[in-house]
């Protein structure tokens, strides 16, 4: 054979190779994981599953600060609302405001703030709105520690990847208009026992109303998001007996009294689009039945 015979049956071979060598995967696009995850099989770890290290002893301070957000954070917190009043169960119940896999969803665009947000800040808008209080230092160990749970409550959950079985509220199928005199007459047979008549509850039961209770921006002060928690989970001792047209009642009949202040709270939303019971002006939006007056932010601590 000639050497340019020689040379060219070099080349087809090599071709020939190369033919039938594998490409190599293109990468997932952003924000997927190549990891297989089976959303209905996964279960969050429970408290037992805390490991017995130093990362464990952060994750049940963390878990501590939750049960007890007042007690523990009495600089920042100023009601006696403590954040397992809203994320019932540690965080893990399914129709109250569940914390599981939220550490996966972070950071993300926010649109009530206009801005892409860290799961710290999220962490804060609840400081401050639901707990009527004021901001945990980003950097201190107290926002660390919790962190550190609820990374620990998203363990396997792929970042970027929203559970759709557990996020947030439960919608509720129709909005339904609350008639305050109906909510009062229920709320004094079905809500006072614990809350209190004057909604001023007794801890660990939270205030539903007054200084010590959930500021006007937090999500609970709308009518649609305060029906859905209470149609799925209130009473305690009966939760689900309650109509859809009980809870907006009952919903309208809180929510109408005074409650703390937020302050800059018509900076929310600040390219429209505000939900239409948000019980404050926005950009665009005008007031949704806001209470007859609001209360200055008051500690007792």
């Amino acid at each position: 054979m000639s050497p340019i015979s020689t040379t060219l049956a070099a080349v087809a071979a090599a071709s020939l190779v190369a033919c039938t060598v594998e490409r190599a995967p293109a990468p997932p696009p952003p924000g997927s994981s190549a990891v297989s995850f089976d959303e209905a099989a996964w279960k969050p770890p429970a408290e037992s599953d805390i490991p017995n290290d130093s990362m464990g002893t952060s994750i049940r301070r963390g878990l501590a600060l939750l049960r007890f957000t007042p007690e523990s954070l009495p600089k920042y917190v100023h009601s006696n609302v403590r954040c397992t009043s809203c994320h019932e169960n540690d965080g893990l119940k399914a129709t109250a405001v569940p914390l599981t896999g939220v550490h996966a969803r972070f950071p993300k665009y926010n649109a009530r703030s206009g801005k892409v947000i860290t799961l710290a800040d999220r962490v804060n808008f609840c400081m401050t709105r639901s707990l009527a209080g004021a901001a945990l230092p980003a950097d201190s160990r107290e926002m660390n520690d919790m962190l550190a749970y609820l990374a620990f409550i998203s363990r396997d959950v792929p970042m970027g990847r929203k559970l759709s079985a557990v996020d947030g509220l439960i919608p509720m199928k129709d909005t339904l208009p609350g008639d305050t005199l109906r909510g009062r007459q229920l709320y004094a047979t079905t809500c006072a026992l614990c809350h209190q008549a004057d909604g001023a509850g007794k801890s660990p039961i939270p205030a539903l109303w007054g200084p010590q209770s959930y500021s006007i921006a937090a999500s609970m002060a709308r009518a649609e998001r305060a029906a859905s928690f209470i149609s799925h989970n209130m009473p305690q001792t009966a939760p689900g007996s309650l109509t859809p047209q009980n809870a907006f009642d009952l919903a309208a009949y809180i929510n109408s009294h005074p409650r703390p202040d937020s302050p800059l709270k018509e900076n929310d939303w600040p390219t429209g689009g505000a939900p239409r019971d948000v019980p404050y002006a926005t950009k665009g939006h005008a007031a949704f039945n806001p209470p007859a007056r609001l209360l200055p932010r008051v500690s007792t601590h």
